[in-house]
């Protein structure tokens, strides 16, 4: 099995800054100052998914999109436009073949800093090596 979640990442920042999602404000490490609102990756899990005469791989991957305004509207918006930019999109992701790439949930949450909101959001991924 081959692990496509470093490309697949490649893949998503691409996507997201072709979109022009938050303004480019696009981080895999979050700087300690960093102006908001912003979107951070926030990991991912790589499962083999093995059929006859198939060596695919499954990715599940979180975007988190973070604002600082006031109520939920900034953080829904952001929400909504990395799901435009992503949800079942023909991803170019280098050396392998991405069968589906799909949206699994979607959450907001009010920090317990009681300023920022969050949108935690996670995808799945279906890859096979070219």
């Amino acid at each position: 099995m081959s692990d496509p979640s470093l490309p697949l990442q490649i893949a998503i920042v691409a996507a997201l800054k072709a979109a022009d999602v938050a303004a480019d404000r696009i981080y895999d490490t979050v700087p300690p100052n960093a102006v908001f609102p912003y979107v951070s990756i926030s990991g991912s899990q790589v499962l083999p998914d093995k059929a006859d005469c198939i060596d695919g791989t499954e990715v599940f991957v979180q975007l988190d999109a973070w604002s600082r305004a006031q109520g939920y509207p900034e953080v829904m918006g952001i929400a909504g436009s990395v799901v435009d930019a992503l949800d079942d999109e023909p991803l170019a992701v280098d050396g392998f073949h991405l069968v589906v790439f799909e949206m699994q949930s979607l959450n907001y949450l009010r920090d317990p800093d009681g300023l920022t909101r969050h949108a935690a959001i996670s995808f799945r991924a279906l890859l096979q090596p070219v």
